[in-house]
């Protein structure tokens, strides 16, 4: 149309430049071939040239519309460095997730371990003593010999009930079955239990000590009045007296170390240690039995 404005070189694409190439040498060959035919001159035009023509021609085009855009070509490189960026940007965010997700399990795992791992438990005692073994009223009490409950703190009475009524360990060969004490003519059975019946059958065992020999403090008790008066004597032994546990496998030697008299309330010299000892108890003074004489003996290596 004649009204309709012409575009500019510079307004024009690549492919619209070339359109236009192609159809002036389309237009300038037919024009040639119809003078060479009035002028009766024809020429071979090799089928290959005219492509090879054409394609120099588009290289140049190409050169020139690039010399007229010069700005086209950095905005084309600096997307392609944007996407690449972008690509960087998302790698980089997929490694970091994978050692977030990495760590995370590591630690989910170490706390299933920790969770699944029993910690370490310290044997105690369930039950503690209260008093210490053989109170009784002497024989001149008017009540007659009993349990001396008046030794112990009435909101404790319970709790000592309930110490009497503990099942006894089962008999093993190395429980101690007999004592002797050579410097106070001593020999007598020892039982396992250090209640109010155990003593009246001998030397009472106290059920939370070792056996001979092991490492601990082995607590032996007897009446010091009643019931053959087996401890009587305590107050004459001297350091370097013995004492001979037996047991069905051997014998096992004590050393006297020292000698104490304590309240019946004061039951730390029942208290386990690390080296083997034995602690005999009974009640003090004779026929008064308000207090403890303590004989504390280590064991003798052999």
């Amino acid at each position: 149309m004649a009204g309709k404005r012409r575009k500019s070189v510079d307004d024009m694409s690549i492919e619209e430049l070339r359109q236009i190439i192609i159809e002036k040498q389309r237009a300038e060959r037919s024009r040639q071939k119809s003078q060479y035919r009035r002028s009766n001159r024809m020429i071979n035009i090799e089928p290959e040239s005219a492509p090879g023509l054409l394609s120099d021609e588009l290289t140049q085009l190409e050169q020139d519309y690039e010399n007229f855009h010069p700005n086209r070509k950095p905005r084309r490189t600096f997307f392609d460095r944007f996407l690449v960026g972008i690509e960087v940007v998302a790698v980089l965010g997929l490694i970091l997730i994978f050692f977030n997700i990495f760590g995370l399990l590591r630690n989910l795992n170490q706390e299933a371990i920790a969770s699944m791992t029993l910690p370490t438990l310290t044997p105690t005692a369930i039950f503690q003593a209260v008093v210490l073994p053989s109170g009784h009223t002497p024989p001149t009490d008017p009540g007659g010999v009993r349990f001396n409950e008046s030794e112990i703190p009435e909101h404790l009475r319970a709790h000592v009930q309930a110490m009497a009524s503990l099942p006894l360990p089962t008999a093993s060969p190395e429980q101690a079955i007999r004592i002797r004490i050579p410097a106070i003519s001593v020999d007598a059975p020892v039982v396992m239990g250090d209640g109010e019946e155990q003593l009246k059958k001998g030397v009472g065992q106290y059920i939370q000590s070792p056996n001979p020999g092991q490492k601990g403090n082995l607590v032996l008790s007897a009446h010091n009045d009643v019931f053959g008066e087996i401890f009587r004597d305590l107050d004459q032994l001297q350091p370097g007296d013995e004492v001979i546990i037996y047991t069905n496998v051997r014998a096992y030697t004590y050393v006297v170390q020292q000698q104490q008299v304590v309240g019946p309330l004061q039951v730390e010299v029942m208290a386990q240690t690390p080296d083997p000892v034995v602690t005999l108890i009974s009640c003090y003074p004779y026929m008064v039995d308000t207090h403890r004489i303590v004989i504390s003996a280590a064991l003798l290596e052999q």
